[in-house]
């Protein structure tokens, strides 16, 4: 017997089962070239440490879309393979090796590396053993790294190429420094953080005078490397002084004042102290006005030579310092606090101060302007939902140049060598002869990210099999914090280096947040480890959560509540699963065939068979259509309420009529269906929680192989019965709404009463009465087109009928006059609302003819019930 327990136990059911599926081979492509290619490639997790859930919930939804597709004959490749990571994983090894003293550069660079790629093995392997959990279906034989040999010629060859076209190139800018990690960042790397500061007002003698000028300034230490001040050429104010110098406080150097339109005359002062090599602003007056330009801070953070006795202090510290000494002197005017914006590191949470480097940087005009162009295509990327095509434009229409070097030893090193004469040689291997250094900056790891679609399938050989078959890929989940980082480079990327975007669709999450909709992060202490869920839910109910917790584009609330409520939807299902194994163990394939033929051709069956088999298919044709809108909340939603409401709660009861019946041959039908219906439902599950269906699958004593490779449900017209579906919705409301009477009146349903149905379809619900007296227990069951109504009666009014039920001494007139008052304001709501619906002259001419017509027959059910209850109060009331 294919028993299952009487309890779900996730840990029973998950174990060994990825292991089984790894061995089968049952994620890998097809390769059947007559079926249409599907591919998604993984946004690769950094080897930084243990997966977070937000990549779960990529993974998760990933995994949906390509177990679906591959169900559905699509020849699929799901490639794994994981992010380098540079900044974040060498600071966490360097963390590491600074709990034994040792840093950095006591080992060397090759040595350190040694120690990174002693990391990367450990983390890769506990990143794998996390996704197997996961039960994330790829293809393990083509996993690939961002430093695989392949990833790095891709990598050194787009360089290069971007190089020889005069789109990168090496030069000393304004960039963003992380004094921590001690690396260069681009500006989507800066966290913008709103904090608390203050502006200082000094004062600025005029040379050969007693005359002040007063600068506000929120980075007092900065002023050691000023080279100018200025002030807008229409300020009265100041135009006697323009020309003139002024002498910097303490240091006593002498800087000019010039005009420029940057000094607005309605902010501050109207005087403006220029910084150019740590302040973007001043950098670019500077480049005008072609001034000096002096760094005064150091790799660290600290003021290096130029800051005279301050040399050696750290920039904050200085600044504590500078301030008391301007107090000192006299020239500290006022400190007036203020809330402001600083710039933050996105790895390392430290202040990023703006400095004057030297770097590699990519020219964005021509490839912002390539990937703007392409968005009006048909090529196009399409964002779901499509509001994140805004937020792609938007950013690639105001794109900056890009820096591109990274002062790392973890990463790509850049392509370029110089010698001692002052040469520099960019090329994809090192140039002949001696004398030539590597340059010893690394790749920003988005660079390499950025070619992940392409380079992962065998490019830069445009003749590699998967790269003709599976590029461009179909699908990119992610969430909507990296489309600048990585969406909007592998599209620009791509559309460079080989003509068409890397993917057809990007489907886009939101953040996971507590249930107090705060963001997780470290410092709140709120953050959950997915694996501690699955170790308590199992990964069907976390991955469930995951695909049913919002819509597209939006944030979600974790709730241990929600994984509840999933762990028992799970368990109802097997429960269902447990008691249709029970009944239908020994039933074939070929009788189950034979079975639904007849319940088709309506030789066999009965209406609850055919009316399941109807909800059925409309419930394969909505999830497929959701799911094809990667509407997973939705399909799921539809799912839920099929399985727990209409095939559990009242199809497996009303089999109960016959099951326990005596006509052998009417409980062989039945349990054809439960079969049919059973199996089908682990198919539409199984994409979404693909371990427990399994598990229950390769116990029905039809199926054979596994679910993974199982045909996804089709719609199958010969079940579809109009009459069987209407008939069945009106008996389980009629079921519903004596439920309800009862207990309004606290009458059990042990208690046997009289009841009365008038309805134009009496003689369909005289064929289903034995239903109506099993759930209802009527001691008296009258079924007429027409009846005499009783004055003392509690009523209902259903579709298509009208319910009594006489309870003598039961009844207060005047509480069911109430009642019905108020079940007469619902139903003139619902007219109020179909009527305004219907009113509305661009629904009804831009609607589906069908929506329309199903508005439409709501307008005329709805009358009839306000007219029935309105007249039923009119007869209470002369009574």
């Amino acid at each position: 017997m294919n028993e299952l327990t009487p309890k779900f136990n996730p840990t029973e059911v998950e174990a060994g089962r990825y292991e089984k599926w790894l061995e089968a081979d049952v994620f890998k492509p097809s390769g059947n070239p007559d079926a249409e290619p599907y591919s998604i490639v993984i946004p690769p997790p950094n080897v930084t440490g243990k997966l977070h859930l937000g990549h779960a919930w990529d993974t998760t939804l990933q995994d949906i879309i390509i177990r679906q597709k591959r169900m559905q004959g699509f020849d699929t490749l799901w490639l794994p393979g994981m992010d380098h990571a540079g900044i974040a994983t060498q600071a966490k090894v360097a963390a590491r090796l600074a709990e034994d003293g040792i840093l950095p550069q006591d080992l060397g660079r090759e040595k350190f590396l040694d120690k990174v790629w002693e990391w990367k093995d450990e983390y890769a392997t506990t990143i794998k053993e996390q996704w197997g959990k996961m039960g994330i279906s790829v293809d393990y034989s083509r996993e690939r790294f961002t430093l695989d040999e392949g990833l790095s010629q891709a990598v050194r060859k787009v360089f290069v190429q971007l190089y020889n076209k005069g789109w990168i190139y090496r030069g000393e800018k304004l960039i963003n420094w992380d004094p921590k990690a001690m690396t260069a960042l681009s500006d989507i790397e800066v966290i913008h953080k709103e904090i608390d500061g203050a502006f200082y007002h000094i004062t600025y003698q005029i040379e050969g005078s007693d005359e002040f000028v007063e600068i506000a300034t929120t980075r007092p230490e900065t002023f050691l490397g000023d080279t100018a001040v200025i002030v807008n050429e229409k300020d009265e104010r100041y135009k006697h002084l323009v020309g003139k110098n002024v002498i910097l406080p303490i240091i006593n150097r002498v800087i000019p004042i010039l005009t420029d339109d940057h000094a607005d005359m309605e902010k501050g002062t109207g005087v403006v102290k220029i910084t150019p090599a740590h302040d973007p602003n001043d950098f670019e007056v500077a480049m005008r006005h072609d001034l000096p330009m002096i760094n005064m801070m150091n790799n660290d953070g600290t003021i290096n030579e130029n800051g005279g006795k301050y040399e050696g202090l750290d920039r904050f510290e200085a600044r504590k310092q500078i301030v008391a000494d301007l107090k000192e002197l006299g020239q500290l005017v006022d400190i007036k606090p203020v809330r402001h914006e600083v710039g933050h590191s996105e790895r390392t949470g430290v202040v990023v101060e703006p400095r004057l480097s030297t770097q590699w940087f990519v020219k964005m005009d021509e490839l912002a302007k390539n990937a703007i162009a392409n968005q009006t295509t048909e090529d196009a990327v399409e964002f779901y939902p499509p509001r994140f095509n805004d937020t792609f434009m938007q950013w690639m229409e105001n794109v900056h140049d890009w820096v591109i070097s990274r002062q790392l030893w973890w990463g790509h090193q850049i392509p370029a060598w110089y010698n001692e004469a002052g040469e520099m040689y960019v090329g994809e291997e090192a140039p002949e002869g001696e004398g030539w250094t590597q340059d010893e900056d690394v790749l920003d790891t988005w660079f390499s990210s950025a070619l992940w679609p392409f380079s992962t399938m065998g490019w830069p050989d445009e003749n590699s099999a998967d790269f003709k078959r599976y590029f461009p890929t179909s699908t990119l989940v992610t969430g909507y914090d990296i489309i600048f980082f990585w969406v909007s480079r592998m599209i620009f990327q791509s559309l460079e280096f080989t003509g068409k975007s890397p993917f057809h669709n990007v489907l886009i999450h939101g953040l996971i947040r507590d249930e107090e909709g705060r963001k997780m992060s470290k410092s709140l202490g709120n953050g959950i480890d997915p694996m501690d869920v699955i170790e308590k839910y199992g990964a069907d109910a976390l991955r469930w959560f995951l695909s049913n917790g919002s819509a597209p584009g939006q944030d979600v609330r974790f709730s241990y509540d929600k994984m509840d409520a999933a762990w028992n939807f799970i368990n109802k299902i097997w429960n269902v699963s447990r008691y249709i194994l029970m009944n239908a163990e020994d039933v074939s394939a070929d009788a189950v065939s034979s079975a639904l033929t007849k319940v088709a051709n309506k030789t066999a069956g009965n209406v609850t068979d055919r009316w399941i088999l109807t909800r059925l298919n409309d419930t394969v044709e909505r999830v497929t259509e959701q799911m094809d809108k990667f509407e997973f909340g939705v399909a799921g939603h539809i799912l839920y309420n099929f399985i727990w409401d209409e095939f559990a709660n009242w199809y497996l009861e009303l089999t109960k009529e016959v099951m326990f019946g005596e006509d052998e041959a009417e409980k062989d039908i039945t349990r054809a269906v439960l079969l049919h219906v059973l199996d089908q439902v682990l198919r539409l599950l199984h994409p979404i929680m693909p371990f427990f269906t399994e598990e229950i699958f390769e116990k029905l004593p039809n199926t054979s192989g596994s679910i993974v490779v199982a045909e996804y449900p089709k719609v199958r017209p010969e079940f579809n019965d109009d009459k069987a579906s209407e008939g069945v919705a009106m008996l389980i409301e009629l079921i519903t709404a004596v439920r309800n009477i009862r207990a309004e009146v606290n009458t059990p349903l042990s208690k046997a009463v009289p009841m009365l149905i008038k309805s134009e379809h009496a003689d369909f619900l005289n064929a289903v009465s034995p239903y109506i007296s099993r759930f209802t227990n009527p001691s008296e069951l009258t079924i007429a087109k027409d009846l005499a109504v009783p004055e003392q009666a509690m009523s209902a009014v259903i579709t298509g009928a009208e319910l009594y039920l006489p309870l003598a001494g039961l009844i207060n007139i005047e509480e069911e006059i109430a009642r019905l008052e108020k079940e007469l304001a619902k139903w003139q709501k619902e007219l109020d609302l179909v009527n305004k619906k219907l009113g509305n002259e661009r629904f009804v001419a831009n609607a589906k003819a069908e929506v329309v017509q199903k508005e439409k027959d709501k307008l005329a059910d709805y009358q009839e019930k306000f007219d029935t209850v309105k007249a039923r109060i009119a007869e209470l009331k002369e009574n």
